[in-house]
């Protein structure tokens, strides 16, 4: 048996941990083994970038904080070296850069074990497919030019049917209305 203190410290990172996994939008843990220092440095660089929790996490307290948010269904996959991005804002994000750092790998050094978005635990299917979506800049920018499209399109032919006829013709001032008496 460990002695209080040890246990106290634990409960502590456990605590820390689940407080910090029932605010974060998504998460995805990771196994990290056989990656350099600094392809690690890089990552964890990308991850700050990016607004990332990242840590490596000792399996057997990561067990009990997922177990407290309900999370239960990632159990299995908490084995070997893992590691956990947590993102407080964008959802995609962890998945984004994630993936995107194990595909430099091929899945042999660098594999996604599991995620989860908004308290739903997510397949490796799912994750690639989020993984491949724009990040919300550029999705906010998409939409944006679709709105402003139609109205720009309007201007250009506005522009081209003044120009036609020679130029934009003043309109006739408006008669003034009679005085109240």
């Amino acid at each position: 048996m460990p002695n209080a203190k040890v246990l106290s410290e634990k409960q502590a990172v456990v605590a820390e941990l689940t407080e910090k996994l029932k605010s974060a939008s998504s998460g995805v843990l990771v196994d990290y083994k056989g990656i350099t220092v600094a392809q690690d440095t890089a990552l964890r660089a990308e991850c700050r970038k990016n607004e990332l929790d990242y840590a490596v996490v000792k399996n057997t307290l990561v067990r009990f904080a997922i177990n407290n948010v309900g999370l239960e269904e990632m159990d299995s996959v908490l084995n070997g070296a893992t590691s956990l991005a947590l993102s407080h804002g964008d959802p995609i994000a962890p998945m984004r850069v994630l993936a995107k750092f194990a595909k430099q790998f091929n899945g042999e050094k660098f594999t996604i074990k599991a995620g989860f978005m908004d308290g739903k635990v997510l397949s490796l299917d799912e994750i690639k497919a989020l993984a491949e979506l724009p990040s919300k800049e550029v999705l906010q920018a998409q939409v944006l030019g679709t709105m402003l499209a139609p109205i720009t399109s309007l201007a250009i032919v506005l522009k081209a049917i003044a120009e036609e006829k020679g130029g934009f013709v003043e309109a006739a001032p408006a008669e003034e209305a009679p005085a109240a008496e």
